[in-house]
């Protein structure tokens, strides 16, 4: 839709527009309200019981792991066991709290932007939409939530402090505290939220008019021309909405800041243990008004540097990508990076659609592993919480994770290709979360190394096999898999990839919705596994039949008899 050019029509335009934004507003905001309670009450009462219910087994289970952890010194065991008394105490308070206040935010949001998105282009029945939609669908998302947080705190939680409790110290060396600089690192951390607080709240609250009123100016510079997110037609009931909210947005962004100067002051402490100099850390302590100064300003687009001074609080000048030492008080960058988005360059690829991708390619391959026997009935009950095979928990994403691998090298292709051989994943479509940051640049070394290999056809059969069973060499060999490489180096290599890939595989499988996706996964391959072996049972008794049948003529023949004929049927040989 091509937005109206000159000032009356683009006037009109907006004239027109207001009664109906107006009404899916305030239709969106009675569904919000009918919604919010119920929403807030669910999360609220679930979340809770999940934090109660599991707080002393947790308790017990963090120190035990802590006590048992190898790469852990006494002393810094002793200060964690100090300190995880207080973690508890706070975590039911925070938990809670959070709970109330995001269901509550959850059930009166969610409508809203389900009624816009009801009225979307190509959206079919719109009036009928437009009461439905945002209604239990929220319900049902927030008995979602409740289920994605019991996950993480079931699962997700103790697994991960079961690896560090499990995890080797590399050459006997452990992490330790040195005591001699802990209390100077504790000073220092309380004398950075004395002085940090204050001041970054200050200088927030200041450039809060400012980004109040130059939001507002761009906002409705946009809708009356119909530019930037107003440009599709999609996206302008939710700019729209951005205009009403955006005093809220100024507010939170206000406490965020606050919040953040807490744990910004603190960080002083750690620049003073790591450094092993007090004066490093007072250093930080008006340095880092001089950064948060800097990273607002380039948010508001404001003049470039600080009227603060930055002295330098480490030993080594931290060096940026371009090699050129980190910037003074007033020092910029010649190249700026770009502050504004081209709704061109928008990210196409969300995350939850690379998790479902994921779980359908899982979905495929397992199917063809349980026709073939690959995958059997041991490896579907060892999914099972504290189970000792890791084929269908760890192996098959992985499996299918090697996959994507393989054709992406095959392909010549620059990022990840996925399961569809369109999609494309590279850094600049990625989504930009911290969580993919992880994963994706070890993924690019990871092909990288897989295409220097060369594999052969058998190589990556073996490869696959040894990803998908976890290294257990009995397997292997029992599955008819290619043999292993004759090198002893590449077999090396292709052992170190194969773990690689688990160890990532595993650290994916603690995401929030990971757990729920597999266990409808879990769910669908014990149905196919269950239709094979019915139809081997029913094959067999089909044979058994056979052959019971002539027998039986056989017999009945040999006793020349005339009689009539016997029907036998399937109930009479049940037995068999």
């Amino acid at each position: 839709m091509e937005p109206p050019k000159g000032f009356l029509p683009s006037l009109w335009n907006f004239i027109c527009f207001l009664p109906y934004f107006t009404g899916l507003l305030l239709l969106g905001i009675v569904k919000g309200i009918i919604f919010c309670p119920l929403v807030c009450l669910i999360m609220t009462i679930g979340n809770s019981a999940i934090i109660l219910g599991l707080l002393l087994p947790q308790g017990f289970w963090t120190y035990s792991c802590i006590l048992r952890a190898k790469q852990l010194g006494p002393v810094l065991k002793l200060v964690i066991c100090i300190f995880i008394p207080a973690i508890l105490i706070l975590w039911p308070v925070v938990g809670i709290a959070g709970s109330i206040l995001g269901g509550a935010l959850y059930g009166f949001l969610s409508p809203i932007f389900a009624t816009f998105d009801a009225v979307g282009e190509g959206k079919t029945n719109v009036f009928s939409h437009c009461f439905y939609d945002g209604t239990w669908s929220t319900v049902k998302g927030s008995c979602t939530v409740v289920r994605d947080f019991w996950d993480v705190s079931s699962h997700s939680y103790l697994s991960i402090m079961k690896d560090l409790r499990d995890k080797e110290v590399s050459d006997g060396k452990y992490y330790e505290i040195r005591l001699l600089y802990l209390p100077g690192a504790i000073i220092a951390a309380v004398l950075g939220m004395i002085v940090d607080v204050p001041m970054i709240s200050v200088i927030a609250l200041c450039k809060s008019f400012y980004m109040l009123f130059k939001g507002w100016h761009r906002l409705f510079h946009d809708l009356v021309g119909r530019e930037g997110p107003f440009l599709e037609t999609i996206c302008v009931p939710f700019a729209g909405l951005a205009i009403l909210l955006w005093p809220l947005a100024v507010v939170g962004s206000v406490l965020g800041s606050m919040a953040a100067s807490i744990f910004l002051g603190a960080y002083a402490g750690v620049v003073v243990y790591q450094e092993s100099s007090f004066w490093f850390g007072l250093c930080y302590i008006i340095a880092s008004v001089s950064i948060y100064d800097e990273y607002s300003n380039d948010i508001l687009d404001m003049p470039e540097g600080s009227c603060f001074p930055r002295p330098q609080y480490r030993k080594k000048a931290e060096m940026s990508q371009t090699g050129s030492p980190e910037f003074s008080s007033h020092g910029s960058s010649k190249n700026p990076p770009s502050r504004t988005v081209s709704l061109k360059n928008r990210i196409d690829v969300k995350p939850l659609e690379l998790l479902h991708g994921l779980f359908k390619e899982c979905q495929r391959h397992g199917e063809n592993m349980v026709r073939d026997g690959i995958i059997t009935v041991k490896d579907i009950e060892d999914t099972k919480p504290n189970s000792g095979s890791k084929v269908v928990s760890i192996g098959l994403p992985a499996y299918c994770l090697l996959q994507a691998l393989l054709r992406s090298a095959k392909m010549n292709s620059p990022g990840i290709m996925l399961m569809d051989n369109v999609t494309e994943i590279t850094s600049s479509n990625r989504p930009k979360d911290a969580f993919f940051e992880w994963f994706l640049n070890p993924f690019l070394v990871m092909k990288d190394q897989i295409k220097a290999q060369n594999l052969s056809e058998e190589e990556e059969d073996y490869l696959g096999k040894l990803v998908l069973f976890c290294g257990d060499h009995e397997r292997l060999k029992s599955s008819g898999t290619g043999s292993p490489p004759e090198s002893e180096r590449k077999q090396a290599e292709l052992d170190g990839l194969a773990r690689r890939l688990q160890g990532i595989t595993k650290s994916i499988s603690r995401y929030p919705t990971f757990r729920r996706h597999f266990d409808n996964l879990v769910g669908n391959l014990s149905e196919d596994l269950a239709k094979k072996n019915g139809a081997k049972t029913m094959q067999r008794s089909q044979s058994a039949l056979a052959r019971f049948q002539r027998s039986f003529k056989r017999k009945t023949s040999y006793n020349g008899s005339d009689q009539e004929s016997i029907s036998v049927t399937t109930r009479d040989v049940d037995v068999v």
